[in-house]
């Protein structure tokens, strides 16, 4: 940021200026995650804002990040179902095959119970075979879905209000920048104004 600063017509364009580069380095990745598509969320993002000032350019990069992380936390809440609902399989293979056993054989039962869940997830053929099963014992679809919900209840909680504070400050940042772009638009009519009388 030490050298000549840029005048607003200049910081226009759509790439982040050299002088903002420090102000907005890379997230930390996650496994699964690809710095180039946050690069084009966070482009996409500039393009769409057109930020013309430096302060401008501060809170586009801060819209940049907090959509990174909230498409972040969806994809986490998604995995998080994924887990959950073959820990719902589990407890539906559970109230099926442990009903009765003799105490002796609870361990090595839970140990197959265990694995039937984890093929369901792993093994599409295993999967048909597994929720036939559970159907045929009245667990549809519907009643693995609500005790996924019923597992994750809390997790899930944690998650929407992560989601729910990104999107505030997210809203709150795009007005602030709405609010910026319409006094500079309206301080620069009134200039126009004045040099024209």
């Amino acid at each position: 940021m030490n050298g000549p600063f840029q005048t607003a017509r200049e910081l226009t364009a759509t790439a982040l200026p050299a002088e903002f580069a420090a102000l907005a380095p890379p997230p930390l990745l996650l496994p699964g995650e690809h710095l180039d598509h946050y690069h084009a969320l966070r482009q996409a993002i500039f393009a769409d804002l057109a930020p013309r000032s430096a302060i401008e350019w501060l809170l586009a990069i801060d819209v940049a990040e907090l959509s990174w992380e909230i498409q972040r936390y969806r994809m986490l809440r998604h995995k998080l179902l994924e887990t959950y609902r073959q820990k719902a399989i589990e407890a539906a293979l559970r109230h099926i095959d442990m009903v009765g056993i003799d105490p002796d054989f609870e361990l090595q039962a839970e140990y197959y119970t265990q694995q039937n869940a984890l093929s369901w997830r792993t093994d599409s053929i295993a999967a048909i075979e597994i929720e036939a099963r559970l159907a045929a014992y009245g667990f549809d679809q519907d009643a693995v879905t609500t005790e996924v919900y019923v597992q994750a209840r809390e997790v899930l909680a944690l998650f929407e209000g992560l989601l729910n504070a990104a999107q505030t400050k997210r809203m709150l940042l795009l007005r602030e920048i709405r609010n910026r772009s319409w006094m500079g638009a309206k301080r620069s009519t009134i200039a126009n104004g004045t040099q024209a009388a």
